[in-house]
């Protein structure tokens, strides 16, 4: 009997043992199965659980591309605005250049003509200085050549006294110094100068009637005027 009830006990333990085996499994295969069932099912939250892990992996890549994109970005964009900050600066230092060029030139330009100017003003004063010290001695070989008898005014003595007063007025007239026209002109206070009056019948009132002493200019400039008698 007692070998009866043991067998018993240990048939039960083992129908037990198996039962609970069979129901493990079949748990294990249940829940595999709805795991399963819950990954596949759309639009279910089991499938959000089940995505969870790569998807965040895969915005975490992307995030980090973009991340590293702007980044070069703004140091290309910071490298532009260097660079076009560098030209600006350049430009504006060629411009003030390029105006200050100009400028010397201009000043430059200015003096040339103000020198050139000058040394003309110069030189025509040293000239009517010459001319002036020369009128004395074209009066002299007038005032001679008047004073000739006119017995002698045929001999060499005359004749080369005429040729050197002649040969003198050229050389005036090649450095552009002319006499003034005076008698029978209208007086012009510029070119002449009235020492007295004088009646005449030949002439009007205003007109020159007698030169005393002639006047030269030189270049349309008055080197000497001429002094003359009006008539009244």
């Amino acid at each position: 009997m007692e070998e009866e009830r043991i067998d018993l006990q240990e048939n039960i333990s083992e129908e037990s043992g198996d039962t609970q085996e069979e129901l493990a499994g079949e748990e294990t295969q249940a829940q595999a199965a709805d795991a399963a069932d819950g990954c596949g099912a759309e639009g279910s939250e089991a499938e959000d659980g089940c995505e969870d892990v790569p998807a965040e992996e895969g915005d975490s890549k992307e995030e980090a591309s973009s991340e590293k994109e702007e980044k070069q970005d703004k140091k290309l964009f910071k490298k532009k605005a260097k660079t076009d900050k560098k030209q600006e600066a350049l430009k504006e230092k060629i411009d003030e250049l390029e105006d200050k060029v100009k400028r010397q030139m201009a000043e430059f330009d200015n003096f040339r003509k103000r020198t050139e100017k000058e040394k003309s003003a110069m030189f025509e004063t040293g000239a009517k200085s010459v001319i002036e010290k020369i009128l004395p001695v074209v009066d002299n070989f007038e005032r001679g050549l008047a004073a000739i008898p006119e017995q002698e005014k045929g001999s060499a003595f005359a004749e080369g006294m005429e040729m050197i007063y002649k040969q003198l007025l050229t050389e005036l007239e090649k450095m552009e110094v002319k006499p003034i026209p005076a008698v029978g002109e209208e007086f012009n206070p510029e070119f002449h100068n009235a020492v007295m009056q004088v009646e005449s019948e030949e002439f009007e009132s205003g007109v020159i009637a007698q030169e005393l002493l002639k006047g030269y200019t030189y270049r349309d400039s008055v080197v000497r005027h001429s002094m003359v008698a009006v008539v009244s």
